[in-house]
């Protein structure tokens, strides 16, 4: 089975080891993965400021450039949730290539999940950790369960890495809150922004957690800022980064 790995560009500039580590888990479980030279930024902060003009020709390059592969794998759920429900301002129903694109995009937890239908995985990660579940995660690409619904839903981010041995699970009271990233909205409102982020970790640190884990780095961008000017003990990683037994930092 071939993939095109799609990176997005904060993971391309700011980590990454995370697509570095997407890469080596899919190889072993015996993907062939492709990266499509040229790719860029699927258009998510323009099109969250509003700025529709120029988001389109973005979108438009990036369904031509993976329209020929038959599933995009994406280390972040918000960019997956960008080209699967928010694309479709930009073409018509009926065009094929948006479609193949839209309905074979997925975040990396659900393609291992769903597609791959992985059961096991040979590695160690024997540390406290708590689950970051990101808005985008649960409320467009449904990787979960969310307090605000009461449909049962499996949580697939959870059930990828409960394959990994030596974890201790740390349960946060409030177990989907907004971390207060929001893209834009961090810039738009800081204090705010922060401040939820702020709530977010301490709910994660009075659980005992040693080590915040979400499928959505932008999410942890935002925590591990304020972790980092705050020193609180608690780090940050993503769950590919487990996936494939980085260590937890010293």
């Amino acid at each position: 089975m071939t993939v095109a790995l799609f990176v997005p560009c904060y993971l391309d500039q700011f980590y990454p080891d995370v697509p570095i580590a997407t890469l080596e888990l899919l190889e072993r479980l015996g993907v062939d993965v492709v990266y499509p030279d040229g790719q860029t930024c699927c258009g998510q902060p323009m099109a969250n400021t509003g700025c529709n003009a120029e988001t389109e020709p973005v979108a438009k390059r990036f369904v031509e450039m993976f329209a020929e592969y038959k599933a995009i794998v994406c280390p972040s759920g918000s960019c997956t949730a960008m080209i699967r429900h928010h694309y479709s301002e930009y073409f018509d129903d009926d065009d094929p290539q948006y479609n193949h694109v839209c309905n074979n995009t997925f975040d990396l937890c659900e393609y291992l999940h769903d597609e791959l239908q992985l059961r096991d995985l040979d590695v160690q990660f024997p540390h406290r950790v708590s689950l970051h579940k990101s808005c985008h995660g649960l409320r467009e690409l449904r990787l979960g369960p969310c307090s605000e619904s009461m449909t049962p839903r499996v949580d697939k981010v959870r059930s990828i890495l409960e394959l990994v041995g030596g974890i201790e699970w740390c349960e946060p009271e409030r177990s989907d809150e907004c971390c207060g990233f929001g893209g834009t909205f961090a810039v738009n409102e800081p204090d705010v922004s922060a401040s939820m982020g702020r709530d977010r970790i301490e709910d994660h640190v009075q659980a005992g957690s040693e080590v915040m884990v979400s499928s959505d780095m932008s999410c942890l961008m935002h925590l591990q800022g304020i972790i980092r000017r705050k020193k609180r003990p608690i780090q940050v990683m993503h769950v590919a980064q487990i996936l494939v037994g980085r260590p937890l930092r010293g």
